[in-house]
């Protein structure tokens, strides 16, 4: 029963080897793939040294900072075509994402095809957020719902667990979504083709160190995003 936790990283050279450590010391039989954009301050260099002496531990190097979508879905090809890991993870490198929390979501995905650690199940369970952030996420999940009728608390969350079948089903090469437009996008997608999807409660916790990599533009993505989504043929996420 493998997991593969994916990682996308820029710039993530404070936290990476602890995030590392964290994902492995969870179980013995989850990898994690490391998806580095060239981070200029040798994030990826980190990563080789450390995939050396561990051979859980996988990392792709890609040539510039191209996003976040698309390190998901190279890393999503990749773990079909290179593993035969039951299960796939998102998760973010700056320990907003709990790795303590990788059983909760293999126990929930017993009687789901995908599980959304949500931050808007139960309340609001977000920490050290400062509040026009906060505004901005739990609007942008209202927003959403209201768009596209995804039945969903927390569309743009990061920390999911989907199952491989579903990964292969999904049309991966029509995402080009970046940012949490890309959550959006994959969430949709899993919903129109019938997955079952479940939310379980999560703590979020801002990152300990580090820059945030939330823009205006990746914003404005995913408003007219929701748009594209909901006026969509039916054929096209068939």
């Amino acid at each position: 029963m493998r997991a593969l936790v994916v990682v996308p990283t820029y710039n993530e050279k404070e936290n990476i080897a602890g995030i590392i450590e964290a994902v492995l010391g969870v179980a013995e039989d989850i990898d994690i793939l490391v998806v580095d954009d060239s981070s200029p301050d040798g994030t990826g260099a980190i990563v080789d040294r450390i995939a050396a002496g561990e051979p859980r531990v996988h990392v792709i190097h890609r040539e510039g900072k191209l996003g976040l979508g698309s390190a998901y879905i190279r890393g999503f090809v990749w773990a079909l075509a290179k593993t035969d890991a039951k299960f796939m993870f998102e998760m973010d490198a700056d320990f907003s994402h709990d790795p303590g929390a990788i059983p909760e979501f293999l126990e929930a995905i017993e009687d789901a095809d995908v599980v959304i650690g949500s931050r808007y199940l139960r309340g609001i369970t977000v920490i050290n957020w400062p509040l026009s952030r906060l505004i901005l996420s739990y609007g942008a999940n209202i927003y959403t719902r209201i768009v596209t009728g995804l039945p969903l608390k927390d569309s743009t969350g990061g920390f999911k667990c989907f199952r491989r079948e579903v990964l292969a089903r999904l049309p991966l090469e029509r995402i080009r979504s970046d940012g949490y437009s890309f959550q959006i996008e994959m969430n949709f997608f899993c919903w129109k083709k019938g997955f079952r999807i479940r939310e379980i409660p999560i703590i979020f916790t801002d990152r300990r160190v580090g820059i945030s990599k939330m823009s205006k533009r990746i914003v404005r993505e995913a408003a007219f995003m929701v748009w594209r989504l909901r006026f969509m043929r039916p054929s096209r996420w068939r």
